[in-house]
């Protein structure tokens, strides 16, 4: 395989670093980039000061200062984070890089753009084949996009407008690093809320479940339990503690521990991490039957999917019923950095075969077409080997998860 360049983007409103654990785009650009030099690739990284990550070369395009004086000192744990794609951090980020790019760019160098069209003036002033490696938003715009779901692919597709699939789009999960997600078998008496604490993501529902149920409910996350403009007012509920953002050592703690994470999202879920994570740490999942979570939860077998109360209900009474070593075995076989790893290193190398012969062009070194396979737990059995879903034969090589 080709070693590639690649010019990888930051975000403008924050220091991109494993401890900004409760920003989903911070920590898909410290694992992507891990995931490129494991390739042998070469990657060239902008960001704001304080980043820390895996690169050939971290170029600093902006500073705290800037950060202080766009928006102000503000408690990150407990409010969400303030950005704008006009505001003055970007502006300044934008500016910054896109000279920095423009001295380092090369021929048939990637651009890797994880926010969208907040860095599209970037990606148009340096004029190199872009790339969105990891959609989880509407604001969509260049010629090769990679999906963090299908059901968010087509739903991208549907506001588009647009009746033909692409292709050069592809769909590629979310991924994580195993040993950030301890395998947790014993499990305490209490379920979670992860996540912002706003009516959409259905923290209302996951405190009425709790109630009806007789359980105790961590909610944890940036936001407020009393928030009229949200509609909500959960903060003299007997049943919820509440905590503000955590680290990511104590985010591993909680979701392990817990019994159950509660996810009764309202919106189409794009991917909806907290889930994949929980399942990791072997704690099943209780989420809506929508969005990306048909794709990543198995009902009956990692957790439930539900549609009304009663439903969830039933999910919280019979969530014994899961195996966590079913949940830590399917979430580490199919959303790994290795695995996940393969995929990225499959669609870069075929995105990058358009500075030859492009659709067209052979490819002799092929010895399989396996990175779009999925792995199952195996219900019969009591060490629940990995299946492969294609062919129906065991690779515990690709599933080891103890």
């Amino acid at each position: 395989m080709k070693k590639l360049r690649f010019h990888l983007l930051g975000l403008a409103h924050l220091a991109t670093h494993r401890k900004n654990s409760a920003c989903a785009y911070t920590q898909k650009v410290v694992k992507l980039a891990r995931i490129l030099k494991s390739y042998g690739h070469q990657v060239f990284f902008y960001g704001v000061e304080g980043s820390d990550l895996e690169c050939d070369e971290f170029i600093q395009v902006s500073t705290e200062d800037v950060l202080n004086e766009a928006y102000g000192k503000y408690d990150q744990r407990k409010e969400f984070f303030k950005h704008h794609p006009q505001d003055f951090a970007h502006l300044t980020f934008n500016a910054n890089a896109i000279k920095e790019i423009n001295a380092r760019k090369a021929d048939q160098d990637i651009l890797l753009c994880p926010m969208g069209n907040y860095q599209q003036p970037i990606a148009q002033a340096v004029n190199l084949l872009t790339v969105e490696p990891g959609i989880g938003y509407t604001g969509v715009f260049s010629a090769f996009r990679v999906f963090e779901s299908y059901a968010w692919m087509h739903y991208v597709y549907g506001l588009l407008k647009q009746d033909d699939g692409v292709w050069y789009d592809a769909v590629i999960p979310n991924y994580f690093d195993v040993a950030d997600f301890p395998y947790e078998e014993q499990k305490e008496d209490y379920l979670l809320y992860f996540g912002r604490i706003i009516w959409r993501k259905g923290v209302q529902v996951a405190s009425d479940v709790a109630k009806a149920t007789g359980n105790q409910l961590y909610v944890v996350g940036q936001g407020a339990l009393d928030n009229p403009q949200e509609g909500l007012a959960l903060g003299n509920e007997k049943h919820i503690k509440y905590l503000p953002a955590v680290g990511p050592e104590e985010r591993a703690r909680l979701l392990g521990k817990a019994k159950a994470v509660l996810m009764p999202t309202f919106y189409l879920e794009p991917f909806g991490g907290v889930n994949v994570e929980a399942q990791l740490c072997g704690t099943p999942v209780i989420t809506s039957d929508w969005g990306a979570f048909p794709e990543t939860v198995l009902h009956g077998v990692t957790g439930y999917r539900c549609r009304v109360f009663e439903e969830f209900c039933w999910a919280v009474k019979n969530v014994h019923r899961i195996r966590p070593q079913d949940c830590r075995k399917w979430a580490v076989a199919n959303y790994s950095l290795e695995r996940v790893g393969k995929m990225y290193e499959e669609y870069f190398q075929r995105v990058h075969r358009l500075f030859g012969r492009g659709w067209y062009e052979a490819n002799d070194q092929r010895q399989e077409l396996d990175w779009l396979c999925r792995y199952y737990p195996q219900q019969n059995s009591a060490e629940s080997p990995v299946v492969l879903e294609a062919e129906g034969k065991r690779r515990p090589e690709d599933g080891a998860a103890s």
